[in-house]
């Protein structure tokens, strides 16, 4: 696992915690008596970029979701270079996942080799199914993907 200095781990959380609030302001509404545009201000890196996925999770299958996210997903964006960090929101009147992940720049981000995406993927699949009982299959589908950027 990679080692980052006590002020990087400061500056990474500040900046993830910036872009959660108004990633989460962008997705489901806006959000009143905050100033947003002076908080982007503030040691915010303009190359930066967030990967949007939402996911069909239903409401019996949520601690499933989340244990597969923590089993496969979570250990391997810790080791990525470029990776800042990831944030789950989960809508329980639609049933669906939202997943925020802070990347240093698209080009890290997009440099990642389709093959060990896939291999993630499939150990996340694998645990979900043994935690849903499915038998085959994504328990958890991809409904949207896109990307958000800093203006």
């Amino acid at each position: 696992m990679k080692t980052i200095s006590k002020k990087n781990l400061i500056e990474k959380v500040f900046w993830f915690c910036i872009v959660g609030l108004i990633s989460f302001s962008t997705i489901f509404g806006n959000v009143k008596n905050i100033q947003a545009e002076s908080l982007l201000k503030v040691n915010f890196p303009k190359e930066s970029i967030v990967e949007l996925l939402k996911l069909d999770v239903p409401k019996k299958y949520k601690h499933a979701w989340l244990k597969a996210e923590q089993g496969s997903w979570e250990p391997w964006l810790l080791k990525q270079n470029g990776f800042l960090g990831r944030q789950l929101f989960w809508d329980p009147k639609f049933e669906e996942a939202t997943l925020l992940i802070g990347w240093e720049s698209r080009a890290v981000w997009k440099n990642i080799s389709k093959a060990e995406i896939n291999l993630v993927q499939q150990d996340f699949e694998k645990i979900a199914r043994e935690e849903t009982g499915e038998t085959s299959g994504n328990p958890f589908p991809l409904i949207f993907e896109g990307e958000l950027n800093p203006e």
